[in-house]
């Protein structure tokens, strides 16, 4: 995968947010890049359902939902925190994209008159540099929560991580077949589980041209963020939260 540095004078944020290590990584500088590329067609996404009537930038109450387009879509999942931190909710954020930015959240924190430190104790973030090191942050879940009782998991990056060349297409398979399977399993909770996925952006070997959509069959609802005429990101409900779930160990064998 591609990605472009970026430097971020750390000095000029507000106080940090916490985090965690990736699994058998060492602690390394937090928002050092964003990922960026172009459209590709090379994904398979799955077929347009009918739309719910559902509020926009928000999460489900309970469930996994997918969040989806080309370009920087884990920066995007940021705008859908502020409202969660108003109500008191707390985030765990997996963080496999390097997306998770403070200065962002500091000024959405400004521009609705509340201090960033109150944001900051509320949001906690674990990051993930390889597709296997996501797997792994995301089967702890359960062991984060009794430290830190989150109401909603924010993953991003999957299964982009998992289009990562330098992983054999089985290793990736197996890996992307964990996940979703941890996932699903904490979707039955009484608990928030969303995706955020450039997929799109990505041209994946044929071996891994599927592995959105088997993402998207583990997931109770799925949007797609397209560009309005006035610029602005919008999202468009392609699967209601009643949509029948497969198993993804039945996804990752078809």
């Amino acid at each position: 995968m591609k990605f472009t540095r970026q430097k971020i004078n750390q000095s000029t944020c507000y106080q940090s947010l916490r985090f965690l290590d990736a699994p058998d990584s060492r602690q390394k500088s937090l928002f050092k890049y964003d990922t960026t590329g172009s459209p590709s067609n090379a994904i398979r996404i799955p077929s347009p359902r009918l739309p719910r009537h559902a509020t926009p930038w928000s999460f489900p109450e309970q469930g996994l939902a997918v969040f989806y387009g080309p370009g920087n879509v884990p920066k995007l999942s940021h705008y859908f925190l502020p409202r969660l931190l108003l109500q008191g909710k707390r985030v765990l954020f997996l963080d496999g994209a390097n997306s998770a930015n403070p200065r962002l959240l500091a000024r959405l924190a400004r521009e609705r008159c509340v201090s960033f430190q109150h944001f900051n104790r509320r949001v906690q973030i674990a990051r993930a540099f390889t597709c296997f090191q996501l797997t792994e942050l995301i089967a702890r879940v359960p062991r984060f929560l009794a430290d830190f009782p989150a109401d909603v998991v924010v993953v991003t990056a999957l299964p982009d991580l998992y289009f990562d060349e330098d992983v054999r297409d089985w290793d990736a398979r197996v890996a992307l077949e964990q996940a979703l399977n941890s996932l699903e399993h904490l979707a039955r909770q009484p608990l928030a589980v969303t995706i955020f996925s450039a997929a799109a952006t990505f041209t994946p070997s044929a071996a891994r041209k599927n592995f959105f959509a088997r993402a998207c069959r583990t997931a109770g609802e799925v949007w797609r963020f397209s560009v309005g005429e006035d610029g602005r990101p919008n999202l468009i409900c392609e699967r209601e939260p009643t949509s029948a779930r497969l198993n993804p160990a039945a996804a990752m064998a078809r």
